[in-house]
């Protein structure tokens, strides 16, 4: 067996998400069937981050183990003739050490979420930004997002399907950019709980509106209770851009 590491793009607005499920149409499943008409081989593309539906990417990492060796440019332009009726693209492929693993491999995971704060509705970034009409204090969520920051127990902003073994995670870097009626928040680290950083972006957002203090977040770390936490933020804002490994 050979292994391979692809760098994906795709829109996830269609999609169910990253995961292969009894629907038909994951991102994963999608990329499987079109390595098989490809080359024949049944395989598994074992991603990085398991992107929620309707969430996209700019920099997901994923590997699969083929029969035989390829030139990795053909493996890239067979993979994208039949992912051409997709919004799924393959940016590169690269071959890689049998132990590399695009999960268990990463060293750090790099989100964004993306707004369009205004009043008018969104036409050509509809589906691609999250839409806040209310207008939002940059300052005050910056001051936010300062509690985020650190190892926390993050049972507040933990989906009740996550299947991590622990709720506790490290959050490296949070930044928070605005360009005219656009704001881009950055999140960093190794790993993420399932929704975890809609979650939070939820409970930001709330924040940047006035509805609650930059103190509420605190509160809602030290409350380890899902219930407290705001409604989800859109999947249509997130972005998985990137992910490090130690090559």
């Amino acid at each position: 067996m050979i292994k391979y590491k692809l760098l994906i793009e795709y829109d996830g607005t269609d999609y169910c998400g990253w995961q292969r499920q009894s629907q038909p149409n994951s991102i994963q499943g999608i990329i499987e069937h079109a390595i098989k008409k490809f080359c024949g081989n049944i395989v598994t593309v074992q991603g990085a981050g398991r992107t929620d539906s309707g969430v996209h990417a700019s920099g997901q990492v994923a590997h699969v183990n083929l029969e035989r060796e390829y030139d990795i440019k053909r493996i890239e332009q067979a993979i994208n003739f039949y992912l051409k009726d997709e919004k799924i693209s393959i940016l590169k492929v690269t071959k890689v050490d049998k132990d590399f693993d695009a999960r268990f491999s990463a060293l750090k995971r790099y989100y964004r979420y993306k707004i369009i704060n205004r009043n008018s509705p969104l036409t050509y970034d509809l589906n691609k930004y999250c839409h806040v009409v209310t207008p939002l204090n940059l300052e005050i969520m910056e001051q936010a997002v300062k509690s985020f920051i650190g190892q926390h127990d993050f049972t507040t902003f933990r989906s009740s399907n996550c299947q991590s073994p622990s709720p506790v995670k490290n959050i490296d870097k949070i930044i928070v950019k605005k360009n005219c009626d656009e704001i881009y928040i950055d999140f960093v680290a190794k790993s993420f709980l399932q929704t975890q950083v809609r979650s939070m972006m939820g409970c930001i957002i709330k924040v940047g509106a006035g509805s609650w203090n930059s103190y509420k977040i605190s509160e809602l770390i030290n409350a380890k209770d899902r219930s407290q936490c705001a409604k989800l933020a859109p999947p249509c804002g997130l972005y998985l851009t990137r992910v490090d490994y130690l090559e």
